[in-house]
């Protein structure tokens, strides 16, 4: 049964952009699926202070099995995934890649060394697809609703890598 759903995985690669594969020498050591929320604040572009955006401002989430049960968070920043048994990881993002329409784009994360013994030990990578939902709202951001803060849902799941 786990040679079925990690060859779905690995064959499910090569659906996705290239600029997000996982390096060879990587399997896939725990699927995930992420349902929570993304904030963004209505603030000044960062190059154009000027134009006003809806920037990231951090994702909360929680971390769920195929079965539907929790094992873990998604927080911050910084990007964090944390398992129930403590054992949590940060990265550093690689390449995104755009997903369809309405959705957050594809991510491929180098995990930085965990913190804590458990599930989260040895990720190598982390990958997001499946993505629904999460995008920046729609609504205006102008000079007169800077500072304001929008909660959008989103779903997607994340693939923690080892290597092996």
């Amino acid at each position: 049964m786990a040679f079925t759903c990690l060859s779905s995985v690995a064959l499910a690669q090569t659906d996705l952009p290239e600029s997000v594969h996982v390096p060879a020498g990587n399997k896939v050591s725990m699927t995930t699926t992420g349902v929570g929320e993304i904030t963004y604040e209505c603030r000044a572009k960062a190059n154009m202070p000027s134009e006003m955006e809806w920037a990231f401002v951090g994702p909360k989430a929680v971390l769920n099995d195929k079965s539907g049960k929790q094992v873990g968070t998604y927080y911050g920043p910084p990007a964090t995934w944390e398992a129930k048994d403590g054992s949590k990881v940060t990265g550093t993002q690689v390449a995104v890649a755009p997903s369809s329409a309405g959705n957050l784009p594809y991510q491929l994360v180098k995990a930085n060394p965990a913190e804590g013994k458990g599930a989260m030990t040895g990720v190598t990578y982390i990958q997001r697809v499946a993505l629904k939902g999460g995008v920046a709202p729609a609504k205006a951001c102008a000079e007169s609703n800077k500072g304001a803060k929008e909660v959008v849902k989103y779903q997607a799941d994340y693939l923690f890598w080892t290597a092996g």
